[in-house]
This record gives C-alpha cells, sequence and structure tokens, in this order.
C-alpha cells in the first residue's frame, strides 16, 4: 500500500496548525506547511507562524525557511515538498501536510498547470500598471478577460494577478483554459480532512486574531520591514495595510480595520477554493482528533 498524505486545509484562523499537531502526534510523524506566507523567516507576527510550543510538538519543515530576498515560486514548493516527502516516507507511512494556500496544496498533490512561454515585456508592462496606477486596475482587467478565474484568485495577491493576466495577453486566451483537467500520479495516497465554520464564526475568529497580532508587535514587525515594502513577499494582508499607514495614507485604526476586511475576504476565496475539491471530508470547528481518526481508520489508513 502507498503511504499516505493526510492534508489539512480550510479558511484562515480555523485551527489547522492544532489539528495537524494532534494528527503528527497520534501517527508519531512530521508536518509539511503548505502555507505560502509561512516560508519567510523575516514575517512571523502577521503569517501566524507557529508558537515556539507548537513547533516543539511535532517536527515542522517549511516554516520560515526562506528569505523574503529569495524567489521561491510554487513549483520551486513543488519539487522542494516532493523531496521532503521522499524523506520523511522512508520513516513514516503517515506524514501531514497542512495550510490555507489551495494552490500550494495542489501542487504537491496533483502538480502544477503547464502554461506557455510569453514575452517577458507583458510582465514588465504589468509590472509597470501596477506600479504607476495601483492594483485595481489589474483587478479589473483580470475581471474582464477572465471572470471564471478572478472569482477564486487571491485578487489581493499582486503577484497572482499579474501572472494570470501575462498569459491572457500573451495568448488571447482565458487563464483558467490552461488550468489542470487531469490530476499526475504520486508516489502515495492522499486523504484530505477539512475546517469549516458558519461564516460569523469564522469572521469573528479572524478579527481576534488580528487584535492578538497588533498585541503582539505586529506594526513593530511592519516598521522593520517597511524599508523592503516594494518586496513581492511582503504584498499580502497585514503588511501592506501597515504600510499605508506608514506612508501616512491613513490613521492606525483604519489599517487594523482593512487588516481585517482583506483577511475575511481572502479566507472567502479560500473557501471558495476548497469546495471545488469534492475529496474533502469536513469537519466542523473545533474539530476533536478523535473524529478525524475514526473516519481515517475507516479508510485503512496505515
Amino acid at each position: 500500500m502507498k503511504p499516505l498524505l493526510i492534508c489539512v486545509v480550510g479558511p484562515t484562523a480555523i485551527g489547522k496548525t492544532n489539528l495537524a499537531i494532534e494528527l503528527a502526534k497520534a501517527f508519531n510523524t512530521e508536518i509539511i506547511s503548505a502555507d505560502s506566507r509561512q516560508f519567510y523567516k523575516e514575517m512571523t507576527i502577521g503569517t501566524a507562524v507557529p508558537t515556539s510550543e507548537e513547533l516543539a510538538a511535532a517536527p515542522h519543515h517549511f516554516i520560515q525557511n526562506k528569505s523574503i530576498f529569495e524567489s521561491f515560486t510554487v513549483g520551486d514548493f513543488e519539487r522542494e515538498a516532493l523531496l521532503k516527502l521522499d524523506e520523511l516516507f522512508k520513516k513514516h507511512p503517515v506524514v501531514i501536510l497542512v495550510g490555507g494556500s489551495g494552490l500550494y496544496v495542489d501542487a504537491v498533490t496533483n502538480g502544477l498547470d503547464n502554461f506557455p512561454e510569453v514575452s517577458s515585456l507583458i510582465r514588465q508592462e504589468l509590472q509597470n500598471v501596477l506600479t504607476n496606477h495601483g492594483i485595481e486596475v489589474l483587478q479589473n482587467e483580470l475581471k474582464a478577460a477572465d471572470p471564471e478565474y478572478y472569482k477564486k484568485a487571491d485578487i489581493q495577491n499582486p503577484h497572482r494577478i499579474i501572472r494570470a493576466l501575462e498569459i491572457i495577453r500573451g495568448t488571447g486566451r482565458p487563464f483558467s483554459s490552461f488550468l489542470k483537467k487531469k490530476s499526475v500520479a504520486r508516489k502515495f495516497r492522499t486523504e484530505y480532512i477539512g475546517i469549516k465554520a458558519d461564516r460569523p464564526i469564522v469572521y469573528e475568529r479572524i478579527n481576534k486574531r488580528v487584535d492578538l497580532m497588533m498585541q503582539s508587535g505586529l506594526l513593530s514587525e511592519a516598521k522593520e520591514l517597511y524599508p523592503h515594502r516594494e518586496v513581492n513577499a511582503l504584498q499580502t494582508v497585514g503588511y501592506k495595510e501597515l504600510f499605508a499607514y506608514l506612508d501616512g495614507e491613513y490613521p492606525l485604526e483604519t489599517a487594523v480595520s482593512e487588516i481585517k476586511k482583506n483577511t475575511r475576504r481572502f479566507a472567502k476565496r479560500q473557501g471558495t477554493w476548497f469546495r471545488k475539491n469534492d475529496a474533502i471530508r469536513w469537519f466542523e470547528a473545533p474539530v476533536a482528533v478523535s473524529d478525524v481518526l475514526a473516519v481515517l481508520k475507516k479508510q485503512k489508513t496505515p
């Protein structure tokens, strides 16, 4: 029987880290993080990196192992994660993968889509639009050109928008038309465990998490990173709003409110992404690990 990869997924602030650790302890195994923001060692508070106690509870991989000054794409993650899985499966019949970045989870379990090569000049043109006119212009172009992808894309992430638009401009076809229809063969089996809750509960958890981040020093962290605010990895919720505050665009109270609003939007897009995966077994938060183990046992889990 092939080894098993258990993927713990769901929206931000829903309790994925805790469940992943409990599962790792139950199977005496290790955890791979598929959170695209937690790769970077300069970003701690704003990305909700697991605490030192959580990291000590089970071995973790791909947590703060890169620098924001390094280029680290989803393709790089796919290659490195698969190599790490080959290594871990020699020691463990089960490994846990956890994260709310659906694209990164899918890259490991199903492989990435194949896109045609397009001129680098197109990317530069789009970058110039972003710099001179802002992200909203690009968002509107993507919405008009590919409404299907726009509905599920992280439209607050300029890198993702530019990537989609360069394919659209370079080929004249919607970005969504290139998305994979068939998954690739992997050396392991996959079980998806999803955590969900009613939207008001998710939003309340998000608001509380943002307040805790601010109390823990998120503003100080943003100030330290402010000189590098143009770096792609920092174009993300929790930092860009505070950079705007530091630029004098609006008061701190407004910045915090914007972080909460944009995080709620992000959680909504996460839900849209994961709902398209019919293989996910959903559990209501808070999840008892015993309930998950009972379901996995029925699937002849090692």
